[in-house]
């Protein structure tokens, strides 16, 4: 048996997470079908000489083990996992770690920054004598982004450290382990502080400065082990000293500036103690920001405009690296942009972020990178300077988050579509999810988080990164008394324009409240994680549920400022508007009724029947209510779009005998367009979904592979390396089709790929068996397509569907990982062979095992 996979709270020998609860979780594989005894060891030492926990022999939980151990601070704990099969088969894992942060233990260090103009970036540094040291940690936070250095080397490869998350509530601290940098005698600690989100030019309506604070600053606790024992400690105070940095100017949204000829010689003063918060300090949440993968240039280009341009051949997040060497003096910047527009370097569609990156040479030989800043890019525009394409990398950045999703077909084109949105989810997972990353916007809007989440958690292993995001929501929520901001973390500074994200709580986008902790539960089975999150859900539909009665409690949401089907295509009264055709109030109630329904599962789930009682009759009550406003008797809709249908059938907002007039109308409305799609961000990720459960999956497969506007392949025939934000983002001409609101890196349209997930593979999470512990296998097979194949590292381990057509019908594959179940439905009638055996029943359990069924 081989025991893989071993997570604590989701992430791999995490060093210095917050750990509450401990959680602990693993996958099998064995020619056994389940396990029939399990042990978890948890030891001070790889070698478990000194154990702490033994869980002993028992029915262990491999989704999310809880074990109950008292944790010390600072400390390295290894822990194992034994399981042994109902086959007889047994294995025990390789060891894997997790180490604590300061837990409980107070604060000693205080904030600290430097005595410069507040606007001044600033280098700060501590240099101390070390004997023979066994460990080093640092514990450490900056406001805004910092990177740590010790003696001149990088410590870590975390990037934009701390994060981006609701300052005003809490303040997340990191542990960095120093040992490897030590060295005995004198060490320098030096850390390069930039303004980032917390105090940067950051926000809607072109942005804000000094969001969460005016003045940068640092607080920070070095624990030396000493080889005799002891502990010594370095911390922040008023020994240090600060200078003025290289980076001369850092922005999220502008970008960077470095003068290279300041590092020669800094001018060093005393560091200044400064006020700030330690209650506020807590370990961290958020999964680490690295560069994942770098791309070399795949083409250079001399424009008619006379510019120097480099193609990185994908647009991404991220920075562009060089080497150079120049004479001292000289600048080299850099501009970055999605697009060329006839042929030239084009940046409009950026709006105000400038996005550019300046270098100013020592004379010295250099490799620049920027520090504090980020871009979205696919092409850089060089001046200043000789290009040589070998001399520049782009390095892709963002929330380091293992890969679980893999779908292939034989038609390349939605290979590339599935690629696509890949890249997309990568690009906008940089700590929050991000509706895009290159304009000035880049925020966790959370529309866009709840329409991608169930794409999202079959893409990457989500859950750590998720729980992050749902943190900071509850902490907003508070003062909206359940609401929900439209971006989290909400900037609530405003100047004397009014500020768009001072409003909150529309449908869809608050839903995320809902919508998220139950699709975490569905794809991962931690009970614990829905129990944390629970009471984001019931915020939200007591907040709903307070409009109502103070509109007359009629059991529908119609008041209120409400995003709706943003950027459908049928809003024909108004062509230009962002806002589709739907009513926002039709889609409001719709999503009444629905998060109450999601609220209802959870409650059961949890076991809190009273609760799941009561959001069952409430949902009972608004689908009432809708049906009595919105539908004749017959079934006909009154608002007559496709995503007020798509709502209707995939809610399941009327009685179930207006079905049949429903998905009628549907196909009608297909139809009356040309069999394309008109909806937006509510209406698009049900719409192929709810037409496979219609028995219209031909009609889903056809919406799928068209080719011209509106459709997913029009972008694809492009060129499109990402997801764009419009479905005419780019027109056949080739020419932008607006600079206002045009991103060509937005993930929300990429929710296709659930679809393809489980409709075309199949392959569906089972609400009776959470962590894909039981799953339902239904494929559905398109004659346009040849094959299809499905690969899904589960929570429980590997699943795998396959299905082609051959000369004598369809032939399917199927992987059942260990410990899991699937109810197979047979995407035809009649006999087959199973493993070489005949058969002819439609539907059957399959357990763990590899599986070939031939159509007959």
């Amino acid at each position: 048996m081989l025991l893989t996979n071993l997570k604590t709270n989701h992430l791999e020998n995490p060093l210095g997470f917050s750990l509450e609860p401990l959680t602990l979780s693993w996958t099998a594989e064995s020619q056994d079908q389940k396990p029939v005894s399990s042990r978890v060891e948890i030891a001070l030492d790889p070698d478990f000489a000194r154990i702490v926990y033994d869980s002993g022999e028992g029915n262990l939980n491999a989704l999310a083990f809880h074990p109950e151990l008292t944790l010390r601070p600072w400390t390295r704990y290894w822990w194992r996992v034994s399981v042994t099969g109902d086959g007889g088969d047994r294995g025990t894992s390789e060891p894997a770690w997790f180490q604590t942060a300061k837990l409980e233990e107070p604060w000693q260090a205080q904030w600290i920054t430097s005595s410069f103009d507040k606007d001044r970036q600033f280098i700060l540094r501590r240099k101390f004598e070390a004997g023979e040291v066994r460990r080093a940690f640092a514990c450490l936070c900056g406001l805004g982004s910092y990177e740590l250095y010790l003696n001149g080397e990088k410590a870590g490869d975390e990037l934009l450290a701390p994060g981006f998350h609701s300052y005003d509530f809490w303040l997340q601290y990191q542990t960095v382990d120093l040992t490897g940098l030590l060295r005995s005698g004198e060490n320098t600690l030096t850390v390069l502080l930039a303004p980032a989100w917390y105090k940067g030019h950051f926000g809607f309506d072109g942005g804000f400065y000094d969001n969460y604070g005016e003045r940068m600053q640092l607080i920070c606790e070095v624990r030396l082990e000493m080889a005799d024992g002891s502990v010594q400690w370095i911390r922040s105070d008023g020994s240090w000293e600060a200078a003025p940095s290289f980076v001369t100017h850092s922005d999220i949204y502008y970008g960077e500036d470095q003068d290279a000829r300041l590092a020669a010689d800094p001018q060093w003063s005393p560091a200044m103690v400064c006020e700030g918060r330690t209650d506020l300090l807590k370990a961290r949440l958020s999964p680490i920001v690295r560069v994942t993968q770098q791309l070399k240039p795949v083409e250079l280009i001399h424009t008619p405009a006379g510019e120097t341009v480099l193609d990185f051949g994908q647009n991404m997040t991220g920075w562009v690296e060089f080497d150079c060497h120049l004479p001292a003096g000289q600048r080299v910047q850099l501009h970055y942009g999605e697009l060329l527009q006839e042929g030239n370097f084009y940046r409009d569609n950026l709006r105000s972020a400038e996005a550019q990156f300046s270098y100013i040479s020592d004379g010295n030989p250099a490799h620049v990178r920027p520090h504090g800043t980020f871009y979205g890019f696919r092409y850089l525009r060089v001046e200043g300077m000789e290009v040589d394409p070998a001399a520049f990398t782009a390095c892709v950045i963002h929330s380091d988050l293992p890969r679980t999703g893999w779908i292939e077909t034989s038609d390349p084109r939605l290979n590339r579509l599935f690629e696509n949105a890949m890249w997309s989810q990568r690009d906008n997972f940089l700590d929050v999810p991000t509706d895009c990353p290159q304009r000035d916007e880049r925020m966790g809007w959370t529309g866009d988080a709840q329409i991608f989440a169930g794409t999202a958690c079959f893409n990457l292993y989500s859950p750590a990164f998720y729980n992050k995001y749902m943190a900071d929501l509850m902490l907003e929520q508070k003062p909206l008394e359940g609401g929900v901001p439209f971006v989290v973390p909400v900037i609530k500074k405003s100047d004397e324009k009014r500020n768009m994200l001072a409003n909150h709580s529309s449908c869809a986008w608050g839903d995320v409240a809902c919508v998220l902790p139950w699709q975490l539960y569905q794809y991962y089975g931690d009970l614990e994680m829905l129990r944390r999150h629970y009471p984001a859900m019931q915020g939200w539909v007591a907040y709903i549920r307070r409009q109502d009665e103070e509109n007359g409690g009629h059991r529908l949401w119609q008041t209120g400022f409400h995003f709706a089907d943003w950027l459908a295509l049928d809003n024909y009264r108004d062509p230009e508007s962002s806002f589709g055709g739907t009513d926002c109030y039709y889609v409001a109630s719709a999503y009444y009724a629905w998060s109450a329904t999601l609220a209802a599962r959870a409650a059961k789930a949890l076991g809190l029947e009273e609760d799941a009682r009561e959001y069952e009759q409430l949902a009972a009550e608004v689908r009432a209510a809708i049906t009595r406003e919105y539908f004749t008797p017959a079934g006909r809709c009154a608002i007559d779009t496709q995503t007020a249908l798509v709502l209707a059938l995939y809610m399941e907002l009327t009685p179930a005998s207006y079905r049949p007039r429903l998905i009628e109308d549907l196909r009608r409305k297909l139809k009356e367009n040309g069999m394309h799609l008109n909806t937006g961000f509510v209406g698009t990720p049900y719409l192929c979904p709810t037409l496979s459960a219609a028995g219209a999956a031909e009609d889903a497969y056809t919406l799928l592979l068209q080719e011209d506007y509106p459709s997913w392949l029009y972008e694809v025939k492009m060129g499109a390396t990402t997801i764009w934000e419009r479905w005419n983002s780019v027109l056949p001409d080739g020419k932008i089709s607006g600079t206002g609101m045009n991103s060509m890196n937005h993930y929300a349209y990429g929710s296709i790929v659930e679809w393809m997930y489980r409709n075309m593979c199949g392959l569906v999470p089972d609400e009776e068996g959470p962590g894909f512990a039981k799953v339902r296998i239904s494929p559905q097979p398109d004659s346009r397509l040849k094959w299809a194949h499905c690969r899904y590292d589960s929570a429980v381990g590997t699943y795998k569907v396959n299905w082609a057509y051959g000369d004598n019908g369809l032939r399917l594959e199927i992987e059942v990982p260990f410990n899991a179940q699937a109810q197979v439905t047979l995407p035809w009638s009649g006999g087959y062979t199973i493993n070489g055996k005949a058969d002819d029943k439609q539907s059957f359990v399959l357990k763990a095992g590899c599986y070939e069924i031939l159509q007959q």
